[in-house]
Formats: C-alpha cells, structure tokens, sequence
C-alpha cells in the first residue's frame, strides 16, 4: 500500500510516460475494514496515507506537471464510524433518519428479507436496540453494525 508523499515522490516519472491523469483510491479517514472503501471522514485523510498537507502537494505537483487528477469519491456508503451514520441509527425521527437504509426486523428477530451481501451473507446487520432496526450494506462484515 502506498501513501501521498510517494505519489509524489514519483510523478515525475509517471509524467514521462505520457499519461495525462492519475486517479488515486480512497485515502479518506477510515477504520479500513473495506480497503478505505468504509469512509468515516471525507473531509479527512487517513494517517495510514498522509495529511491534507500531502494532498496538497500531490494536485500542485501533479498540475504543474499537467496531469489531472481523479480521486475515488465513495459517497454511496460509509463507515459505521462516520459521523452520518451515527446520527441516522439514533432514531426514526432526525434529519438523516433516511440517509440509510433501514428496515424493521421480522417478528422472531430474523432480518427483513432475503436480500444478500455482495461479501457473502445477509446483507442486514444488526442495528440499533433503540429502534429495533437494521441497517443494509453492501460493505464487509466489520462495517455492519
């Protein structure tokens, strides 16, 4: 796994390859659970790839070098971390209540459907007691709660 300073470090040479762009995975705060794909912060980077600081340096190197640069934006799903789903599990009734996808789980307990996980399984986890609900995800199995 690489990290922003050894971007860096290396674009010239990707420049003299004659490519016009690099795109970058996500370096966004995470408790990496799905390779950086389970955000907790998009407006932070991760220590494990580097600081804002990194960034920086990295978009002027590389436009001064005249690459563009793609970063993988993963705004359709989120850590259970992330402070967006923290605030959705509370309850039915606040502001981001249906920023998840959240369902009832059937009368013994079992999950609502027979939906599946693209990693294997039941693609509901266990939710919040409080409203005795479960959330979906398409992420791994350390990102359901």
């Amino acid at each position: 796994m690489g990290d922003l300073p050894g971007i860096v470090d290396r674009l010239d040479y990707v420049a003299s390859l004659g490519v016009d762009a690099i795109w970058i995975s996500p370096f966004f705060k995470s408790p990496m659970a799905d390779f950086g794909y389970d955000i907790a912060d998009q407006r932070a980077v991760d220590p494990l790839f580097g600081t804002l600081e990194d960034f920086d340096r990295l978009l002027a190197k590389a436009h001064g070098l005249g690459l563009k640069v793609m970063i993988d934006q993963v705004f359709s799903h989120t850590s259970d971390q992330h402070e967006w789903f923290r605030e959705s599990r509370q309850g039915h009734d606040n502001p981001k209540a249906d920023w998840y996808v959240w369902a009832d789980a059937r009368e013994d307990g079992t999950p609502p459907n027979n939906w599946m996980s693209l990693f294997g399984g039941v693609a509901y986890g266990a939710g919040n007691p409080a409203v005795a609900s479960t959330t979906c995800t398409t992420s791994c199995p350390r990102s359901r709660t």
